[in-house]
This record gives structure tokens, C-alpha cells and sequence, in this order.
């Protein structure tokens, strides 16, 4: 296993902020339950103003993100521990909830499948395997390395060989002036500070990346066409609370009864987005079908052409 020489200097760790010691909870083990928990909510507040401020960037690399996947390629997240499970949370949700094919957006944990569950710490320090793991990104892809203190080995490693491959590299980090910075097209430095518990990045650190990855993959999808005014219409159906959801989102959508909707999705086969579109249009199933297929699944565009058709 390697490093990367420019992470090997240990006191360089005492100049991030994520990793320095907040001088407010000095007296943590000394205070009340209730004042433990107070410490931990007043810095958890901290986190989304933090995230306002990247916005304007987040956007950038929504859009660019959204014209990658437009071109057939694809999204691939970079992590290693709570970083890196946060990627592979927000990566494993687009299916079921945006029905997004497999393989669109990818997340890889440094130390692999084990480091889900159990913490494999040496692994992020890897530069071959961060290397490795970004071996399949193509030109035209997204890189996100995910990592709070902005300088993880592993991550490096991913944006380097994303950047060589001809991919958009973006960092989710949690520092200012971030090491990796320089590897990133798109840098995203939601500064949260010090943690209540000094180098606990699993706290308000951790609220931040998950809320620019919520964020980025929500309006993503959003840009994309899988939702419909606020609707998960492209959600998947597969247990029977889903399958009433499905209903309910008809009824939402459409404002027509309970029955009507229920009709409308058999004669769809099921399909949410095909039933919304013949109840909003008029269209039989096999049109609406069809116009989704042009739409690239937007609703919107396929209710678009139908109706001026």
C-alpha cells in the first residue's frame, strides 16, 4: 500500500479544521446528558449554512452532470469510511426511489463491501487502490470524490485518474483550502469547523456531505425528467406499500378518483409514468409509451408533444 508524498506529513492534519478541537465543548464529559445532546444539535445547525453557501457551485455540477448522463455516461462517487458510505447510501436510493437504471451512478468504498459495515481504516490511505477503483471511469464521466478533511489518499488517487481519463471531477469536502482541491473541476467546501468531538467527521461533517449528495443526486433527477411537478412518478413499484403509493401519486397528480387511477395503471401494465401521461392527455397507453421513449422519461416533454400533436 502506498501513500501519495503529499499526504504523508501527519501536522498537516492540525491545520484542518475538521480535525481540530473545538474549543466550546472542552467540558463535554462533564456535562448533563441533555447537555450533550444540546452541543451536538447547536453544531448540527451549523451544517446547512454551510451547505448554502456551494449552492451556486452544486448547481454547476448538477447540470454538468446531467449532460454527461444525457451522452450515456455515467456518475461514479469516491469515499472511504463514513464519507464513502454516505456515497454509496445516496447511490443506492436512485433506483427505487427515480427507478434510474443500474450502473448510472456508481459508488465505490474504499476497502470495498467489508468497509460498509466494519471499519477498515488503512484503507483510505491507498493511493494504488484509489487508482484501481477508478480504473472503469470513462471520458465524459463524473468523478465526485467524497471526503471531509479534503486531502483522503484514496480519493486523490480517484480524481487524478478521473481528470487523466477525460472525466468532470468535483470534491465534496467539508475543509476550506482543501489539499484535493486542485484535482477538482467543482470544489465543494462546506466549511462546518471543528466537531463537538474533535475529528468525529461522522457529525456535522457528515450532515454536510450528506446533505450536497441529497442535493446533488435530487435535482439531478429532477433535471433529468424522473419526477413530475414534485412526484415521484418513475418510482418503482415493487412491495405493496409502493404499489398504494403508486395510487395515491396518480390521485395527486391528476386529481381524479381512487378508481379512475387504479384503472388507468392497469390498463398502463403498471407503469406509473405511462398511466400519468394517458390521465393527463387523453392518449392511449402504447402513445404515451412512446412519447415517454423521445422524452427520455419526462413526463413533462412527453405530455408536451402529445398534446400539440
Amino acid at each position: 500500500m502506498s501513500v501519495h508524498p503529499r499526504m504523508r506529513e501527519e501536522s498537516a492534519w492540525l491545520e484542518i479544521s475538521t480535525e481540530s478541537r473545538n474549543q466550546t465543548t472542552l467540558d463535554l464529559d462533564q456535562r448533563s446528558t441533555l447537555g450533550i445532546l444540546e452541543a451536538l444539535n447547536d453544531a448540527d445547525r451549523s451544517a446547512p449554512d454551510a451547505v448554502r453557501k456551494v449552492l451556486p457551485t452544486l448547481a454547476g455540477l448538477v447540470d454538468a452532470a446531467a449532460e454527461s448522463i444525457r451522452n450515456g455516461g455515467r456518475v461514479h462517487y469516491f469515499g472511504a469510511g463514513t464519507s464513502g458510505r454516505l456515497g454509496v447510501l445516496d447511490a443506492a436510493e436512485l433506483k427505487p426511489t427515480f427507478n434510474l437504471p443500474e450502473g448510472v451512478v456508481v459508488a465505490h468504498q474504499a476497502g470495498g463491501e467489508a468497509a460498509l459495515t466494519r471499519a477498515v481504516e488503512n484503507a483510505e490511505d491507498s493511493w494504488e487502490d484509489g487508482a484501481e477503483a477508478a480504473a472503469g471511469v470513462n471520458e465524459g464521466d463524473v468523478v465526485v470524490g467524497i471526503a471531509a478533511s479534503g486531502r483522503t489518499p484514496y480519493v486523490g488517487a480517484a480524481l487524478t485518474t478521473g481528470r487523466e481519463r477525460g472525466a468532470v471531477t468535483a470534491l465534496v469536502t467539508c475543509a476550506g483550502n482543501p489539499e484535493l482541491g486542485p484535482l477538482a473541476d467543482y470544489v465543494l467546501a462546506a466549511e462546518t469547523g471543528p466537531e463537538v468531538l474533535a475529528g468525529s467527521t461522522r457529525l456535522k461533517a457528515g450532515t454536510a456531505q450528506k446533505l450536497m449528495l441529497n442535493g446533488f443526486s435530487t435535482a439531478l433527477m429532477v433535471k433529468l425528467g424522473r419526477t413530475w411537478s414534485n412526484l415521484m412518478v418513475s418510482v418503482v413499484a415493487s412491495n405493496e406499500k409502493l404499489r398504494s403509493r403508486t395510487v395515491r401519486i396518480l390521485m395527486e397528480a391528476t386529481g381524479q378518483p381512487e378508481e379512475a387511477c387504479r384503472d388507468a395503471l392497469e390498463g398502463a401494465g403498471g407503469e406509473l409514468k405511462v398511466a400519468l401521461t394517458s390521465m393527463l392527455t387523453g392518449a392511449g397507453p402504447e402513445a404515451c409509451r412512446e412519447a415517454l421513449e423521445i422524452a427520455g422519461g419526462s413526463v413533462r416533454a412527453a405530455v408536451a408533444a402529445l398534446t400539440r400533436s
